[in-house]
């Protein structure tokens, strides 16, 4: 089976605490309730979400590690466990270009690309509206062969805050908007 045969998509985030572990669940979640056989995969040595990402799917949960695994192997590692699924979700960690280095070494972005898998980018939209955009456009310019699908905005306070957002990245970034998860005025 060749890589681009296999459905798939990485959530990623600006940062760590952004909304990619409970993004990515409640995708999982939703898409094994529709019938969906879906492989889940954590970037990173992180067995706390893969474990939780494991138990969404009803299926294990894999790591992609660029530190301890080579590219070829994390290529096969992959496609042998994703084959037989009707898709593959990634989970990053961190920032989208965060690693080892100031070059994003070991990142979620070099998976990504590795991979050639589109990435969905979770923002934590906390007293922001234009701002937002700008950093969906600092991701955008900073590697254009990371494949950014779109964006889901997270902790939004109100209507007229996501309207805002949803307006600037569709003008600035002229990426779609996939969903708006509320601000919760207790933490979980």
């Amino acid at each position: 089976m060749h890589i681009k045969s296999i459905p798939r998509i990485v959530i990623s985030g600006l940062r760590g605490g952004s909304g990619k572990t409970i993004l990515s669940l409640c995708l999982i979640a939703s898409l094994r309730k529709d019938g969906f056989k879906i492989t889940p995969f954590k970037k990173g040595p992180d067995y706390i979400d893969a474990g939780w990402l494991a138990q969404a799917a009803g299926s294990p949960c894999y790591n992609l590690d660029l530190f301890m695994m080579a590219p070829g192997r994390i290529k096969r590692s992959f496609i042998s466990h994703a084959e037989n699924s009707q898709i593959a979700v990634i989970e990053g960690n961190r920032g989208l270009f965060d690693g080892a280095d100031h070059k994003g070494t070991f990142s979620t972005a070099q998976i990504a690309k590795l991979l050639k898998t589109p990435v969905i980018l979770v923002i934590d939209c906390t007293k922001a509206t234009n701002t937002v955009a700008a950093m969906v456009l600092g991701c955008q310019k900073m590697d254009p062969k990371v494949s950014i699908a779109g964006v889901v905005l997270n902790r939004v306070a109100t209507g007229r805050q996501e309207t805002l957002i949803r307006k600037a990245i569709s003008d600035r970034c002229k990426l779609p908007v996939l969903g708006a998860i509320p601000r919760l005025e207790n933490d979980l």
